[in-house]
C-alpha cells in the first residue's frame, strides 16, 4: 500500500463541513468524506471527545490518521473518524467543554485550534491491502465489528442502497423483522442487520457476496430475500417467541422454502419441546424441528453423580463390549454416558435411564 504523510490545518479540514447526519458527513471543502456510508456513527462519549479538544488546544500531538484518495480525486477517512468528528462538532457549536462554545472563545483561542495540523497520512493501495491496513489500525479504541470492516472495503452504490435498507435507525429491515416480535438480533447501525442478511443469502460466505454484488447500482436482489425469509418464517411459525430472534432463518428458509409445512403441527411440536426440561437451547428447537438433528437442541447432560451411579451398577464393564472387551473393566474416565432410551423416543435424562459405554462404542452408537 502506497502511504504519503501530510501536515494539513484544522480550518482546511473543517472547510465545507456539512453534517447530513446517517447519510454521512463532508469537509476539506466537500472532498472529504469524514464518514462514508460504510463507517459507524459518532461513539466517542464525552470525555473522549473533550479530551480530543484538550489535546488540540495544548498542541499536543493526536495519533496519525488516514485518508484513501479515490478515483475522482476526494477522499474518504479511513481512520480518525472520531477525532475528525469531536473537531469539527466542536468548532460548529454543537457541543461545549464547560459551558465554553467555540464561539465563546477568544480569537487567539480559536485560532489555537483552527490552527492546528493534523497528521494525516494519504494511502492507495488494492481492496486486499485496504481491509488489512483498516483492520491493523483499528486494533485499540472502539472496536469495530466484522460488518465494518468489510464495508471500509465494498464501497459504492450497492453497499450505499444497502445501508438504507438495513443500517439506519428504523431502517425498512429492522420494521419488517420486528413488526410481531424481533426475528433479527443487534443493531442496524452497528451493521448486524446487514451482516444477517448477507450471511443468510450466500451462506455465511459474506464478503463473497459482497465482492460480486460492489458496483451493481442497488441492493434489491437482498431485500427481496430478506422480505421472503420474513415472510416465510411468520407463515409457518404461528406463535411468536423471543427465541426466534436467535435462529437463523436464511439457512432454514434456503433448504425447506419449497417443503410444504404443516404450521398447526410444527406449533404443537414446538408447544412440547419448549417445556421439555432436557432441551436446554430452546432456539434449537426452530432448526431441530425441520431437520431432526439433535445437535441444536443440547440435550441437558448427565450430572457426575447419575455416571457414577451407572458405572457402579455396571461395575464398570460397558453393556455394548463384544469380543475380547466383553468382560473388560473400564476406568470411569474411559467411558461416556448414554440415554438407555434415546431422548427422541421420550427417555429422559435420570439416573435410571443412564449406561457408561466406552468411548468406542458411545461415538459408534451415536453416529459421533
Amino acid at each position: 500500500m502506497k502511504i504519503d504523510l501530510n501536515k494539513i490545518l484544522v480550518r482546511e479540514v473543517f472547510t465545507g463541513y456539512k453534517d447530513s447526519a446517517e447519510e454521512g458527513v463532508v469537509a476539506y471543502g466537500g472532498k472529504l468524506d469524514i464518514r462514508p456510508k460504510y463507517q459507524r456513527e459518532f461513539v466517542y462519549k464525552p470525555e473522549q471527545r473533550n479530551a480530543v479538544i484538550n489535546t488540540v488546544q495544548h498542541r499536543f500531538p493526536l495519533n496519525v490518521m488516514y485518508w484513501i484518495e479515490n478515483s475522482a480525486g476526494n477522499y474518504e477517512l479511513l481512520d480518525g473518524q472520531q477525532r475528525t468528528l469531536s473537531i469539527c462538532q466542536y468548532i460548529n457549536g454543537d457541543y461545549s467543554i464547560n459551558d465554553r462554545y467555540f464561539h465563546n472563545l477568544t480569537k487567539e483561542e480559536k485560532d489555537q485550534i483552527l490552527d492546528y495540523e493534523l497528521m494525516i497520512y494519504f494511502c492507495d493501495g488494492t481492496d486486499k491491502e485496504r481491509i488489512e491496513w483498516f483492520e491493523v489500525i483499528n486494533t485499540a479504541g472502539e472496536k469495530l465489528t466484522p460488518q465494518e470492516l468489510l464495508n471500509a472495503v465494498y464501497t459504492g452504490p450497492w453497499l450505499s442502497d444497502a445501508k438504507l435498507k438495513f443500517s439506519k435507525t428504523g431502517c425498512a429491515a429492522y420494521h419488517l423483522a420486528n413488526d410481531g416480535g424481533a426475528l433479527v438480533s443487534g443493531s442496524p447501525i452497528r451493521q448486524e442487520y446487514l451482516e444477517t442478511a448477507l450471511s443468510w443469502i450466500n451462506n455465511s460466505e459474506v464478503a463473497g457476496y459482497m465482492a460480486k454484488n460492489q458496483h451493481d447500482k442497488n441492493a434489491d436482489a437482498l431485500w427481496d430475500y430478506f422480505q421472503n425469509v420474513i415472510v416465510w418464517v411468520r407463515a409457518n411459525f404461528m406463535n411468536y417467541r423471543k427465541e426466534m430472534a436467535s435462529v437463523n432463518w436464511g439457512e432454514l428458509y434456503n433448504q425447506f422454502k419449497d417443503n410444504k409445512l404443516n404450521a398447526s403441527k410444527l406449533e404443537t411440536e414446538i408447544t412440547g419441546l419448549m417445556q421439555d426440561e432436557d432441551v436446554t437451547k430452546k432456539s434449537g428447537i426452530y432448526p431441530y424441528i425441520l431437520t431432526r438433528q439433535e445437535k441444536y437442541l443440547s440435550i441437558r447432560s448427565f450430572t457426575d453423580k447419575m455416571k457414577r451411579e451407572a458405572y457402579e451398577r455396571q461395575k464398570g464393564i460397558c453393556s455394548h463390549c463384544k469380543g475380547e472387551n466383553k468382560k473388560k473393566k473400564w476406568e470411569i474416565e474411559e467411558m461416556e454416558a448414554d440415554h438407555i432410551k434415546p431422548w427422541h423416543e421420550g427417555g429422559k435424562t435420570t439416573a435410571e435411564n443412564c449406561q457408561m459405554l466406552c468411548k468406542q462404542d458411545n461415538r459408534t452408537k451415536s453416529g459421533k
